[in-house]
């Protein structure tokens, strides 16, 4: 669908699509902190095997992409081989535990700010690797990020944010989240690849693979490479059903999020997207200050506007070219 239908009607659409990709990702986020600092049961353990949410995720998603596929497409074929997917599931197996795993160390508005800054990796890799110039505009907007996220690591957190903290340790938490963003960026570009190869590939097709192999990667480290994580992931859940409830609505979320994500790309475009999922981003972070108990003090919240006055400029800029674009191709 080419979502050209009434002014009203697209408005509403939109206004939709916004509306379940913030409920649902921010209540993931929160569902996320919860685990990562909670105490469970009157013995107050942890849930320390926050990697395991990575299994859970792929195969939820896995399922309902299937389930999705089989409502929608039917039986179309055309899409990429099953097989294509198996290196870029291997950095989504990686890339995602590693930030997950970085909420033991910072806190979660830490590790929101750190994952919002894909652009510096990005323009590092084109400078260096490909040779490719950017505008002074784009410069600014990778200072103000680079900036407010190296200014905001930094600054002291509070003793109560650090008490929440399994393991306070800000240099290995910060080095799990840029090592996410690496590995995303090849997960990204072999998915666009997989797309222009194969052009009848859906969302849901990409999402079926991936998580496919998310899945099989996950349950050999999990119960195999480990030493017994994923059973004792289990137990635990077994033990605290609360953590259990938790961790099935936090994969229920990322799925919905998921469907509302490609309803937006394909309605609106993959900018409109960006944009969407960028300013949830920072209300995630007012959640977590007002909701879960993670004060943030003035100088940090100054850091926290400087890295998303440097996301809105750059969203700003890329729908400045694509305006330019649409003239050009309306002469």
């Amino acid at each position: 669908m080419e979502g050209r239908g009434p002014g009203l009607g697209r408005v509403l659409v939109l206004v939709f699509c916004i509306a379940g990709i913030w409920s649902a990702y921010i209540t993931q986020g929160v569902l996320q902190e919860t685990l990562s600092t909670k105490r469970f049961g009157p013995d107050g353990k942890r849930f320390e095997h926050l990697a395991f949410l990575n299994l859970a995720q792929s195969a939820v998603c896995f399922f309902w992409s299937l389930i999705m596929i089989r409502l929608w497409s039917g039986s179309r074929g055309g899409g990429a081989p099953w097989w294509t997917y198996w290196s870029a599931g291997i950095t989504n197996t990686i890339g995602p535990a590693m930030g997950i795993e970085a909420l033991k160390y910072i806190s979660y508005p830490a590790q929101v700010l750190a994952k919002s800054s894909k652009m510096i990796p990005v323009m590092l890799m084109g400078t260096l690797v490909y040779g490719i110039k950017y505008t002074i505009p784009e410069y600014v907007c990778t200072f103000l990020v680079a900036g407010g996220v190296s200014a905001f690591a930094l600054m002291k957190p509070s003793s109560k944010t650090i008490s929440k903290l399994a393991h306070p340790n800000a240099p290995l938490g910060y080095g799990l989240c840029f090592l996410n963003l690496a590995l995303d960026g090849f997960t990204n570009a072999t998915q666009d690849n997989i797309s222009a190869r194969y052009l009848k590939t859906s969302a849901w097709d990409i999402m079926l693979g991936m998580n496919l192999w998310g899945s099989i990667y996950n349950i050999l480290y999990m119960f195999v490479l480990s030493r017994n994580i994923g059973f004792e992931a289990i137990a635990f859940c077994r033990e605290h059903p609360e953590a259990a409830w938790d961790i099935l609505m936090y994969c229920l979320c990322g799925a919905v999020g998921q469907n509302f994500i490609f309803l937006t790309i394909s309605r609106f475009g993959s900018l409109a997207n960006t944009t969407i999922t960028t300013t949830r981003k920072f209300v995630s972070i007012v959640v977590s200050s007002l909701v879960s108990g993670n004060p943030l003090s003035i100088k940090q919240w100054g850091c926290v506007f400087m890295v998303f006055s440097g996301l809105s400029y750059q969203i700003y800029l890329k729908w400045k070219k694509l305006k330019m674009k649409k003239k050009k191709k309306a002469l």
